[in-house]
């Protein structure tokens, strides 16, 4: 899904686009490998696939997908994959991805929707068996039937800081008791550096280059 944003530098301007033009768009320079200040490189993609990153806390736009859907006054849905990358979420429908009947596991339907989303943090693997152990017991409360939920008050927001502060992890879980200070820390400067690159593909799918001066 990563639509491959290039940036290279010439004639002191910064110039991104998707394809690498045979002339430089500024000056009309045609472009030699050693003509560059800077050899082009592939800008970062900031979005991750859930499934790809098992005992972590990831974030997606509630409608839609980041690139296409997303602005600022747009709700985002947050969740925690298991550590085989299963998404556990908490919605108006319960709690989705464990079986009402084994207690276990599945996969659930709506995994796919989580394969451009933000990873705001990520434990290894030494957190496994308490990663799935503490996560399938808050999962199991009735706190999280669909009955409870409320948009405002009791919500994906909530199930996912009442997880992590189960799991009393340090300073993560300490944060997760404020959910102000959990914002700043751990959604704001995500969110921040994928709106950057969320104007920069708008900007790319309505024009061949993007030029800034340096």
């Amino acid at each position: 899904m990563d639509p491959g944003i290039l940036c290279f530098h010439h004639c002191e301007h910064k110039v991104f686009c998707t394809i690498i033009p045979e002339n430089c768009p500024v000056c009309q320079q045609t472009l030699d490998r050693y003509d560059y200040n800077l050899l082009p490189f592939r800008v970062p993609y900031p979005f991750v696939k859930a499934s790809q990153h098992p005992r972590a806390i990831v974030m997606k736009p509630t409608h839609g997908d980041f690139l296409n859907d997303y602005y600022n006054s747009k709700d985002l849905h947050i969740g925690v994959t298991n550590s085989q990358g299963y998404v556990v979420e908490f919605s108006e429908e319960g709690i989705r991805a464990v079986d009402p009947v084994t207690k276990k596991w599945s996969e659930c339907e709506t995994s796919v929707d989580w394969d451009q989303c933000l990873l705001l943090e990520q434990f290894d693997e030494l957190w496994n068996e308490i990663w799935d152990s503490v996560l399938l017991k808050v999962s199991q409360r009735s706190l999280w039937v669909a009955d409870r939920y409320n948009e405002e008050r009791h919500n994906c927001f909530t199930f996912v800081l009442a997880f992590l502060r189960a799991l009393d992890c340090g300073e993560l879980s300490e944060r997760a008791r404020d959910p102000k200070l959990f914002c700043k820390q751990y959604v704001v400067p995500r969110t921040s550096a994928a709106g950057k690159y969320i104007s920069l593909y708008r900007q790319l799918k309505r024009q061949s280059y993007f030029i800034q001066k340096q």
